[in-house]
């Protein structure tokens, strides 16, 4: 062996490659092909790997290996290799400053060249090439070299040639270059080699941008003197070149019309033409009248736009103006309203994203206060037929500066006042300049969103925006939604500024909606803190409240006040009456006295109070009538509430005299008919203020709540509403009764449950209504065929009719008079049908606003449940609720209901910890008791203050609930999470899961009853709670009922039925276990007579958790599993072959000739037939084309080629024989037994 291998050694050795390397290192050749992966990743690795063993090693032969290999992959046929090799070539360039550019220029050349390469390999050799410049610009070294910076050029000059392979890269690459270079090599050396490239500027993009940056790189070289010498004229930008500029900027914008870019030459074009003194000309000239006007839209009218963003951050202030309020704009406005009203129908490209990424890389890049206001302004102008384009809510007005808002907020407030139509970007409104009816309708959407635009300035906590400002929005939009300018005054700003054009009616609506969102985003309004400060952690969590700690809506307050006192300035738009006035004056005296409390000590629930009475003092100017009284026993209540003292208490009833009620059941009652109102920030408070009277809840005012929830109380006081199903089709979300109470801040989780139940609603109303349709169809039918019968009796179309007399036809008086009865009975038929739909979608509104009402209403029985968790009045909400679940499941609920629903079921499973708390803890003498036995039980069985009984029945029913019915918000996890807390409880309710192993309402359920008893007898502690007797009798009970499950199922490969069988066999497996292992006395035969059936009912895989677990069953019960006896092997040699049977191609059995059966021969007489039939296949090769195997034939045919190895050898030939015939067998194996067992 080692001879050998000195022998190898001696003969191997390649000439071409470095001696030794391939040998010697596997790790350093992977580099390279990891180098060509096409995994970015993969390659950077692989050269920072190189680059650190070509550094550690320091060996000569690799360095050089190395560079032949990287300059070779530069022609790589794989495009992902090329890049990977002209990095690593770079960098090893870069880091061996010994290495001379020069050589590798050369060696480049050599090996990629043009010349001389093959026309199949051009392309690579191109690529080869302009790769190969690249390595040797991102050197960084070429600028050390100027010859090779000239070779570099003179070899991009000679790729230009080759367009069809590298476009315009050689261009491209040449522009880098001049990016690099210092002036005086460009002077030297590439002047003159560029010439003719810098005289054709003008032919392309590429060539117009390597003037452009050999001009800005090289100013001395290229003066306007060199220049005219050079092209003919001392500046690019002039009235003659604008005809080439413009088709330059044509090509530019096509090239760059997938890549949704703007193209580089365009910006520097912009850039000189500033520099020049030329943005006018170029402006107007080339983009406005060259690219927008004369052509389409398209990527043209794209570059233009994409131009526009880019040169903001260029532009003085002056040429903003020009700019902004000129055709690109106007043009851009337009672009915007078709892209919206196409996107609606499908799919189509907007530029609006790109232009907020210029705006707002601009408003953070620029500190010009003026230069923000100019372009917030010019794009608030964007419109359309008079309606503005821009989004109310924009993202960019966080990066303006405080003086710029302040601005931008002060201009918003004089459009407002004074709208100015002819100042809108819009090129519809030119056409409609005239029409009065577009001018109000322009004047309303104008102020609409100009009040939406300064809500979201103060809604978004990004902005910077100061304490002044905020107010100054909040008061301008309060003035202006419920008061009239009288007369102006300085103390009273908003008086001075003068309506040029009226409001009318239609805006109060939004003004009112802003204004209380606006409350809403100022209840939730974080205090800004100085990070210096110890404590901001904390107080970053405060909102709501000005820096000097007074809240928001009480200075609101103080304002509404100013307003009232003084109807010589301002009048309101709505005059209170003196009763609603004394209502208010008695908001804003309860709301002086907490404050005056508060100064004293803390008082609980203060600014709870404080936020409601100001709050629904404010709902006063929206509707008086409906609060006039709410705000009287708020005031009441919170009276008595803070003077709950010792004289109060000691007060007696007189004889005769009614019991007034508890001040919080008032309170509650209060909070409930606030919820009806369809607003969040009401929603919010009444939640905080019910948190702080929590510890004061009765069971009456506990009680009202849940009545509100209760279905049977629905029925009792609106029967109509709860009893029609929700059926409507017709729902509109805009058709709400209080829309204008939510605001801006509308309740988004209100929102997205409606938006669901409308979306199901419409699914399951088309099901529903065709039910309906068919059991009321007899009704109407009849009804309406007994009217039709009448009509025509009448007129006796009837007999005519029936009596089928061609000769007795009506004349025409008596069909025209028929036609009219007719017509007046269908008439009054659709009328009943419409009133009847409108019925139903009055019901279904009713019904939604219920829905929505008992889901706020649900929010404080979560308050209570979370507050006052140790409370006994927790357990009286688990029947009410189980109720609500029971009563509202239903086939027909819709997603709203559903979601409904499951809070309920949340806040049911939460009340279980009140169990927990009102246990307590066990005794401290079972805990010193050191007898495990009997303490141990004591222990478990210890339920304290609880009803244990009492609380079984309830969670017996809610399993019975979710045992029994088809859709249930109940999840067995709430009931695993009981039986692990309280294992007295689990045991109250094993008669109830056992029960439900077979009666369960579908499969799903009784195999999730398996689970729930499984996990059940799994918990030591039921074990020891049930030691003896009963475990024995639970265990017989459960073998029994397991038994009667299974032989339900029959035969069947249903995926439910499987999971079912799944769960049975777990809880059998532990059950058998648990029986053998504590010798209990249970007779399993019938569930191991019921297990050994269950295989012929249900397919088991080969594999599989089912079989698994079925086998590991019946395994502890005596049965094992049969082996599977492999019979094929068994069965191959009974078959007898047939020497000359060969396969018949692709043809199906029934066309394939049925030979006879050979006679059995001899050794001798079957190898000579054997020869006889290769010579007859041999002699016929166009019949065996269709065969499948062709390797055999092959085979057999070549051997009898061999006279003197075929003659004497026969036993060989046979022995060959079947080993082919056995592949034909395995491919026909049931008719090849069938024929075996004939033969035998």
């Amino acid at each position: 062996m080692s001879v050998d291998m000195v022998e190898l050694s001696v003969t191997t050795p390649q000439p071409v490659k470095p001696a030794g390397i391939p040998q010697k290192n596997r790790v350093f050749l992977d580099f390279f092909w990891d180098l060509a992966k096409p995994d970015q990743e993969v390659r950077l690795k692989a050269l920072e790997n190189l680059i650190q063993y070509l550094k550690t090693n320091d060996q000569a032969d690799e360095l050089e290996y190395s560079l032949k290999r990287l300059v070779d992959g530069l022609a790589h046929t794989r495009e992902a290799a090329r890049p990977g090799f002209s990095l690593a070539l770079g960098q090893v360039l870069g880091a061996f400053k010994q290495i001379s550019l020069q050589s590798i220029l050369n060696q480049i050349k050599q090996k990629h060249n043009l010349q001389t390469a093959k026309k199949k390999f051009l392309r690579n050799a191109a690529f080869g090439n302009l790769f190969g410049v690249l390595a040797l610009h991102q050197s960084g070294r070429i600028a050390e070299e100027p010859q090779v910076v000239l070779g570099c050029v003179q070899l991009l000059q000679s790729l230009s040639q080759h367009r069809q392979h590298l476009k315009d890269l050689p261009t491209q690459t040449m522009t880098d270059i001049l990016n690099e270079i210092p002036e005086e090599v460009f002077e030297e050396v590439l002047l003159s080699a560029l010439q003719t490239d810098l005289a054709s500027a003008f032919s392309t993009p590429e060539q117009l941008q390597l003037l452009l940056v050999a001009l800005r790189r090289f100013p001395r070289t290229l003066k306007p003197k060199k220049l005219k010498k050079l092209l003919g004229f001392s500046t690019i930008i002039n009235a003659d070149n604008i005809p080439k500029l413009t088709e330059v900027l044509k090509m530019a914008a096509k090239s760059s019309k997938k890549e949704c870019l703007l193209p580089p030459v365009v910006l520097d074009l912009l850039k000189l033409s500033l520099k020049e003194d030329s943005f006018q000309l170029f402006w107007n000239d080339a983009i406005v009248n060259g690219m927008l006007l004369k052509e389409p839209l398209g990527p043209t009218h794209y570059l233009c736009y994409r131009l526009l963003g880019s040169a903001l951050p260029l532009l003085s202030e002056a040429q903003l103006k020009e700019v902004l309020s000129g055709e690109v704009m106007a043009y851009y406005a337009e672009h915007m309203a078709s892209s919206q009203k196409i996107s609606q129908k499908g799919s189509r490209f907007q530029l609006a994203p790109e232009m907020d990424a210029y705006v707002s890389a601009f408003l953070q890049s620029c500190q010009d206060a003026d230069k923000q206001l100019t372009v917030m302004v010019a794009f608030s102008l964007l419109s359309t037929n008079g309606f503005l384009l821009m989004p109310p809510t924009w993202k960019v007005v966080q990066h303006l500066q405080p003086a710029a808002l302040q601005q931008y907020v002060d201009w918003l407030k004089k459009m407002f006042l004074q709208p100015q139509l002819d100042k809108l970007l819009d090129l519809s409104a030119r056409r409609h300049r005239d029409n009065e009816e577009q001018k109000e309708n322009s004047i309303f959407s104008l102020r609409r969103w100009i009040v939406s635009r300064l809500c979201s300035i103060i809604d978004n906590n990004q902005v910077k925006k100061e304490e002044d400002l905020i107010m100054g929005v909040a008061r301008f939009i309060f003035f202006h939604a419920f008061f009239d300018v009288k007369k102006g005054s300085r103390d009273i700003e908003e008086t001075l500024g003068k309506l040029s054009i009226p409001l009318d009616d239609r805006i109060r609506g939004p003004l009112v909606s802003s204004f209380f969102g606006l409350l809403l985003s100022l209840h939730l309004m974080p205090l800004d803190q100085d990070p210096s400060d110890g404590a901001a952690s904390y107080r970053r969590r405060v909102v709501g409240i000005t820096a000097d700690g007074t809240m928001w809506i009480y200075h609101m307050a103080q304002y509404a006040q100013l307003l009232l006192s003084q109807p010589k300035y301002a009048q309101c738009y709505n005059p209170f009456t003196p009763e609603q006035r004394q209502a208010w004056d008695g908001m804003l005296e309860s709301v002086a006295n907490l404050k005056k409390k508060e100064k004293k000590g803390p008082i609980p629930g203060s600014g709870a109070f404080q936020q409601l009475f100001l709050l629904v003092g404010f709902y006063l100017f929206k509707a008086p009538e409906e609060l006039v009284d709410i705000m009287k026993d708020l005031q009441s209540c919170v009276d008595v509430a803070l003077e709950k003292n010792a004289k109060k208490k000691k007060k007696k009833k007189k004889p005769g005299q009614e019991e007034e009620p508890e001040w919080v059941d008032v309170m509650v009652e209060i909070l409930l008919s606030l919820l009806s109102q369809h607003s969040r920030h009401i929603r919010l408070v009444c939640k905080t203020v019910f948190s702080s009277i929590c510890p004061d809840v009765t069971k009456t005012a506990l009680t009202a709540i849940l009545d509100v929830l209760d279905p049977e109380k629905d029925e009792e006081d609106g029967a109509l509403v709860v009893t029609v199903d929700n059926k409507d089709k017709t729902k509109n979300p805009d058709e709400e009764d209080d829309d204008e109470m939510e605001g801006n801040k509308s309740d988004e989780s209100d929102d997205d449950s409606d938006e669901a139940m409308e979306e199901d609603d419409d699914d399951d109303d088309e099901d529903d209504d065709d039910d309906e349709g068919d059991m009321a169809e007899g009704k109407v039918d009849q009804q309406f065929r007994m009217e039709l019968m009448k009509v025509l009796h009448g007129q006796n179309a009837l007999a005519t009719a029936e009596g089928g007399s061609s000769d007795e036809e009506m004349d025409d008086d008596a069909m025209i008079a028929l036609d009219k009865g007719l017509a007046t009975l269908f008439s009054a038929h659709k009328k009943n049908a419409e009133a009847k739909k409108d019925e139903k979608t009055k019901i279904q509104k009713e019904k939604t606003l219920v829905r929505d009402f008992k889901i706020k209403v649900l929010d404080l029985v979560e308050v209570f449940v979370a507050r006052q968790a140790g409370s006994p009045l927790v357990l009286c909400l688990l029947e009410p609720l189980l109720t609500i679940i029971n009563r509202g499941m239903s086939s027909g609920s819709d997603q709203q209901e559903q979601d409904f629903l499951r809070r309920v079921a949340d806040i049911f499973s939460a009340s279980l910890y009140v169990v927990k708390v009102l246990r307590g803890a066990p005794p401290a003498e079972a805990k010193e008791e050191p007898t495990a036995g009997g303490a141990a039980a004591q222990d478990l069985s210890f339920m304290g203050n609880v009803d244990v009984d009492r609380v079984a029945n309830v969670f017996k029913g809610a399993l019975s609930n979710f045992m029994g019915k088809r859709k249930s918000p109940l999840s067995a996890q709430m009931f695993t999470d009981l039986f692990t807390r309280f294992p007295v409880l689990c045991v109250k309710l094993l008669d109830t899961i056992v029960q439900h192993i077979t009666s369960g309402a579908r499969v799903y359920q009784q195999g999730q009853a398996c689970m729930l008893m499984l996990r059940a007898m799994q918990s030591r502690e039921v074990q020891q709670l049930l030691s003896g007797a009963p475990w024995t009798e639970l265990c017989a009970t459960v073998s029994g009922q397991l038994a009667a499950s299974l032989q339900q199922v029959g035969v069947t490969e249903n995926k439910e039925v499987k999971e079912k069988v799944l769960k049975a066999l777990e809880l059998s497996q532990f059950l058998v276990r648990s029986v053998h292992r504590q010798k209990l006395s249970v007779d399993l035969q019938p569930l191991k007579e019921v297990l050994q059936s269950l295989t012929s009912n249900v397919a088991f895989k080969k594999t599989g958790k089912l079989e698994d677990t079925y086998w590991a069953v019946m395994k502890l019960l005596g049965v094992q599993k049969p082996k599977v006896e492999k019979t094929k092997p068994d069965k191959e040699p009974v078959v007898p072959q047939g020497p000359t049977k060969k396969e018949k191609g692709f043809l199906p059995e029934t066309k394939k000739r049925k030979k006879r059966d050979n006679p059995i021969l001899e050794p001798a007489a079957a190898a000579a037939a054997a020869e006889a039939g290769q010579a007859t296949s041999s002699s016929r090769p166009a019949a065996d084309k269709g065969q499948v195997k062709k390797k055999p034939k092959k085979t057999k045919q070549k051997r009898p080629a061999d006279g003197a190895a075929s003659q004497p050898n026969p036993a060989k030939k046979s022995k060959t024989t079947p080993s082919e015939s056995k592949t034909a067998k395995k491919k026909k194996k049931p008719k090849q037994k069938k024929e075996g067992g004939g033969k035998m």
